[in-house]
């Protein structure tokens, strides 16, 4: 599709083309605001009618990320224009060229020196716990000297302090450790990709997706003007999921109340997701994770009737917008990859069949299918396929590389 810059800067660019870029797409999109797709390697936001033009995105320096995005505002009269990342990465190369980025663009995502505090672990406990705000016992360590000499309670995980940079312990977000072995083996290998005093030791709060809990909003420096409480059910993986599989909106007043509070201290701008935890034990919510920019389930925003990144551009704009709850008891469903989440909980014994289909009852919402744009739906297993194969070359190669390189070496 090709579509021209609108008048005014009124319009919106979305950086990255999964499908937490395509639900921004369309949740603008269907405002008549026209909107374009950057996208990488994920293409299923580009295939929505609603995306007016797709430009190539590649993943580079922020230096020269930045000096693209300022070179399309030259070319493409994108000046006033609303700038919309979907991933850590992006979220941060903004957030650490706010001033410049913000020279053009209308942004969705706060300075650096609010960001920095959401992103890391360290920093967002810090301030949680002065609020009195619940967090996992957590232990940080500098040197594996240090962690032989802990006395801990297994099992617990390890988790990087920020989810930033690509590795193998923040592709699948933590670790489970069962024993003080184990944990050595562990702490040692995390510590060879992850920056000192980045690995974080962690009490394992139990408890399934009956206690994962989250706040989610659409803020400006820090004031929520539309907001839900959700229960995150499932996950994949279930115990330490990347990302949701079944969500739904609920009425929890406490969650509510924390997360207020939390994004209010940390003065954040944009899309905001603050993951919680029920302690069954005490029954205390304890924070896990802040998320200051889109996330996997916030296109169950606007049945919910909290359109939050029709918000978020609205308040981008300057626009004055009256604060609203969403209502409870929507569903979001994504059954790619929810379907086989719940076939393992089926086999492992831990929920049935029809308890299963209970939970698919309206009103329910998914992130791609879509009745006024179907075409990311009939996409969607296409490009699943092609991102699988990528990954199964890919391991191919590596494979390669380490044979040749043990061959070399003996």
């Amino acid at each position: 599709m090709t579509g021209d810059a609108a008048p005014g800067g009124r319009g919106a660019l979305v950086i990255g083309g999964d499908y937490r870029g395509l639900g921004i797409v369309r949740s603008i999109g269907r405002r008549g605001v026209p909107v374009w797709v950057a996208q990488h390697d994920d293409r299923l936001a580009g295939f929505s009618r609603y995306a007016a033009r797709r430009v190539r995105w590649s993943v580079s320096s922020d230096a020269e990320q930045t000096e693209r995005l300022l070179r399309f505002a030259h070319e493409h009269g994108l000046h006033g224009w609303v700038l919309f990342p979907t991933d850590d990465r992006v979220a941060a190369m903004i957030s650490r060229n706010h001033a410049a980025l913000g020279q053009c663009y209308r942004l969705t995502t706060s300075p650096w020196e609010q960001y920095s505090v959401a992103q890391d672990k360290r920093l967002t406990y810090a301030r949680a716990d002065a609020l009195g705000i619940g967090v996992p016992a957590t232990w940080y360590t500098e040197s594996i000297e240090e962690v032989a000499d802990l006395d801990l309670e297994y099992p617990v995980i390890l988790k990087p302090a920020s989810g930033e940079i690509d590795n193998p312990l923040t592709q699948v977000k933590a670790w489970r450790v069962d024993d003080r072995a184990s944990l050595l083996t562990r702490y040692a290998e995390a510590a060879g990709f992850l920056r000192r005093g980045h690995v974080m030791i962690q009490e394992m709060v139990p408890g399934g997706g009956e206690c994962q809990l989250a706040f989610a909003a659409a803020c400006r420096d820090g004031d929520a003007r539309t907001y839900v409480s959700a229960r995150r059910t499932r996950q994949m993986p279930m115990d330490f999921g990347r990302a949701s599989t079944f969500v739904e909106t609920i009425d929890d007043p406490e969650v509510i109340d924390q997360g207020l509070r939390l994004v209010e201290d940390l003065r954040l701008t944009g899309l905001v997701e603050v993951e919680f935890k029920r302690d069954p034990r005490r029954g205390q919510l304890k924070v896990l994770d802040v998320n200051a920019r889109s996330w996997g389930w916030h296109s169950l925003g606007p049945p919910a009737g909290a359109d939050f990144s029709y918000v978020a551009w609205q308040l981008a704009m300057g626009e004055q917008v009256e604060r609203t709850q969403g209502r409870a008891g929507v569903r979001w469903v994504r059954l790619s990859t929810d379907v086989p989440t719940s076939v393992g909980e089926i086999l492992a014994g831990r929920t049935t069949l029809r308890a299963y289909l209970r939970t698919l009852r309206p009103p329910l919402e998914g992130p791609i299918w879509a009745m006024d744009d179907p075409l990311p739906g009939l996409m969607e297993f296409p490009t699943v396929g092609w991102h699988a194969g990528r990954r199964i070359a890919t391991r191919a190669v590596r494979r390669n590389i380490d044979r040749g390189s043990r061959r070399r070496a003996a």
